[in-house]
């Protein structure tokens, strides 16, 4: 297995995870704490703002490569681990398949008034 094909599955792993935490964050069977810390490194992870901005040479991919997959796995020892077990297989499934076609209509659609608009405004 090349370094490429691991940092691949690393990748896919932390995407599982950050999924996992989400459900998490609404599973009651996870306790307040952990819960809590679930939802804010979840909410991090997808946020677009950055503790460092990404446009900071080196250090703005920081956050993205160190601070977030720290912040996994210390809330994921919070979890139970049968609870993890059933969240990580939820995860799993919910990363196999399109997240929601009526989003992807939006977007695609988005796009297509959007190039319209411009082409109308250039003509």
């Amino acid at each position: 297995m090349t370094w490429l094909d691991r940092a691949r599955q690393w990748a896919s792993g932390i995407k599982r995870d950050v999924v996992v935490l989400w459900l998490a964050a609404r599973d009651r069977r996870v306790p307040w704490y952990a819960k809590l810390a679930a939802g804010a490194v979840a909410a991090y992870a997808l946020s677009p703002i950055d503790l460092i901005p990404d446009f900071i040479p080196i250090l703005g991919y920081l956050d993205d490569v160190v601070i977030v997959p720290i912040g996994i796995v210390a809330v994921l020892t919070l979890i139970p681990d049968d609870v993890l077990a059933d969240l990580r297989a939820e995860a799993a499934k919910r990363t196999e398949r399109p997240a929601s076609r009526a989003g992807l209509f939006a977007v695609v659609a988005t796009w297509v008034l959007i190039a319209a608009l411009l082409v109308w405004i250039a003509i």
